[in-house]
């Protein structure tokens, strides 16, 4: 009368299929025994390939059956004959077998080697994409700059168009040109006619008591013994200590400083 819910499905509470004892009657080989060795997981359910290995085990016995028996010369030499055109039919489907597995893993690999070159181009789309973004911003951010200084000096020559807007002749000031070190006074400009190459012998300073041995002997001689003979005066010690007998607080932190230095 009662009944209980569960959290999993049938399907994972499901074990290995169950296969039951059995007894083989002596004499007999059953065809069933020949593929004890598939278990689930392992063979079973059968797919194309596990059929066609029965297929293959069936055409092997019976062609055993057919072996003759070895009586004589003859029918020995007639079984290796079968013996070895059947290796060699063994080993021509082992080929086979061999050749869909390379192209199984060829394909596989080839599988792996596009998904990489497309994880790599992936990749180098996205460093390209970064890349240009990075170079774009530089590109906004020097172009707003230049609008900037654009409209500074745009500004600026706008206030100093508005200065002398009628082109009113004005009155040399003086003061004003020796007072800026930019002016044509201190700075002419060579569209003016001013070169200021042109005779720079003129600034060359020519002295005979700089330029002659004897020149500076008189000026030696001319200097006061003041200073050609220095008088140093030693310093007076500083006292560390009061007229009460304590050390002043100076001393101490000088001593402090000496001991920090060492």
């Amino acid at each position: 009368t009662l009944g209980t819910q569960t959290d999993y499905r049938d399907g994972e509470a499901q074990t290995d299929p169950y296969s039951p004892e059995y007894v083989v009657p002596g004499g007999s080989v059953p065809e069933l025994l020949t593929l004890a060795t598939l278990t689930w997981g392992r063979g079973l359910p059968a797919g194309l390939a596990e059929v066609e290995m029965i297929e293959r085990a069936r055409e092997k016995r019976a062609w055993e059956a057919t072996l003759p028996p070895m009586v004589n010369a003859s029918q020995v030499a007639k079984r290796r004959k079968m013996m070895d055109a059947m290796e060699r039919k063994e080993w021509a489907f082992r080929e086979q077998e061999i050749e869909k597995l390379q192209e199984i893993r060829l394909e596989v690999l080839k599988k792996l080697l596009q998904r990489r070159v497309e994880n790599q181009n992936e990749l180098d789309a996205k460093r390209l994409d970064d890349h240009w973004h990075n170079h774009q911003n530089a590109k906004e951010e020097k172009i707003k700059k230049i609008q900037h200084d654009y409209a500074l000096m745009l500004r600026k020559l706008i206030a100093k168009s508005k200065k002398n807007v009628m082109g009113k002749l004005e009155r040399r000031d003086i003061i004003k040109d020796y007072t800026d070190f930019g002016s044509q006074t201190y700075a002419p400009l060579s569209k003016t006619g001013y070169f200021p190459d042109n005779h720079s012998e003129r600034y060359v300073v020519e002295n005979f008591y700089l330029n002659t041995f004897a020149g500076l002997c008189e000026l030696e001689a001319s200097l006061p013994d003041s200073v050609t003979q220095l008088t140093i005066k030693a310093p007076k010690p500083k006292y560390t200590t009061t007229k009460t007998g304590y050390i002043k607080r100076s001393a101490r932190l000088e001593v402090e400083l000496a001991q920090v230095h060492q």
